[in-house]
């Protein structure tokens, strides 16, 4: 009896003595939503990518542009820079508003969430007009400007540069806030007071123990806000008039006014590298997961 149930027990192992592997039944639930992210986003991406390469013709000319037009290098420099403006704004604005709810009572805190989240559910065109009515030449900031006497002529505050910055920052202010405050509050507060204890003023105590401790909630913030400003459409195309081309407004310019295709392909491919480029090096210098505040 006992030799037969060493045999059966045997037969489930293979000739090294090891279990035989077993597919995990979690993944009958997981592959169909592997497979529909497959067909919906890989695919229309591969075509993306080879119409980048084929029109008007199969070859690189397309991507040729990138480094020979001159309306295509001065639409990037002017992404990178209102990117990296934006997001730099956007970085100390959020994290003195993050600073503050982590060090305010509960109440506080929930009245000043709510204040952060509340334009963030607001829609980001009814946004974008509303910065019009209030920054255009006879919208209400020149109006009290002019009756203050501040002024003597309005001042140009929308459909350039300035007003599409004003219109991002406000838009990325909740983005930034969210992962500086979640690394705050992980921060903890007796390592401030150990640092006062031994002698260090407040600011120094900020800068040499509070602020190299909440450096992965501002690089978590600052990714994200950057890979959002760089995809930005509606935002640029209301506030900067058609004056300030940023990459996403200028994809839909070739694709649906121009009908190049190929351009608009090239750009798209683009943007899409650029988002994975910056995940990529960002991944390398810090861990990800503690970025957004991951234990």
């Amino acid at each position: 009896m006992s030799s037969s149930t060493g045999t059966i027990a045997l037969e489930g192992l293979d000739p090294r003595g090891k279990q035989p592997s077993r597919i995990n039944p979690y993944w009958v639930l997981v592959l169909p939503l592997v497979l529909f992210l497959l067909v919906l986003y890989l695919y229309p991406i591969g075509q993306v990518l080879w119409i980048s390469f084929s029109d008007p013709d199969v070859g690189l000319q397309n991507y040729e542009r990138l480094v020979t037009n001159r309306g295509i290098l001065k639409m990037l420099g002017n992404t990178f820079r209102i990117c990296f403006i934006t997001t730099g704004i956007s970085l100390v604005l959020g994290y003195l508003i993050a600073y503050a709810m982590a060090h305010v009572t509960d109440r506080h805190r929930i009245w000043i969430l709510m204040f952060v989240l509340v334009p963030f559910w607001v829609s980001v065109l009814a946004r974008a007009f509303s910065w019009v009515v209030l920054l255009h030449d006879n919208g209400i900031i020149n109006r009290a400007l002019l009756d203050w006497g501040v002024i003597s002529e309005p001042i140009h505050l929308v459909r350039n540069e300035l007003g599409v910055l004003i219109g991002m920052v406000h838009y990325m202010i909740p983005y930034a806030v969210l992962p500086l405050y979640a690394n705050l509050r992980g921060i903890d507060p007796r390592l401030v007071s150990a640092a006062r204890g031994l002698g260090a003023g407040p600011f120094e105590s900020f800068w040499r123990v509070y602020l190299p401790l909440s450096l992965p909630g501002i690089a978590g913030a600052g990714l994200l806000v950057f890979i959002l400003t760089l995809g930005f459409f509606v935002t640029p195309s209301i506030l900067g008039g058609g004056k300030t081309l940023m990459i996403a407004e200028y994809v839909s310019v070739q694709i649906l006014q121009t009908v190049r295709w190929g351009v608009g392909s090239m750009l798209a491919m683009v943007l899409l590298v650029l988002v994975f480029l910056v995940f990529a090096v960002m991944s390398r210098i810090v861990d990800l997961r503690t970025m957004f505040g991951a234990k």
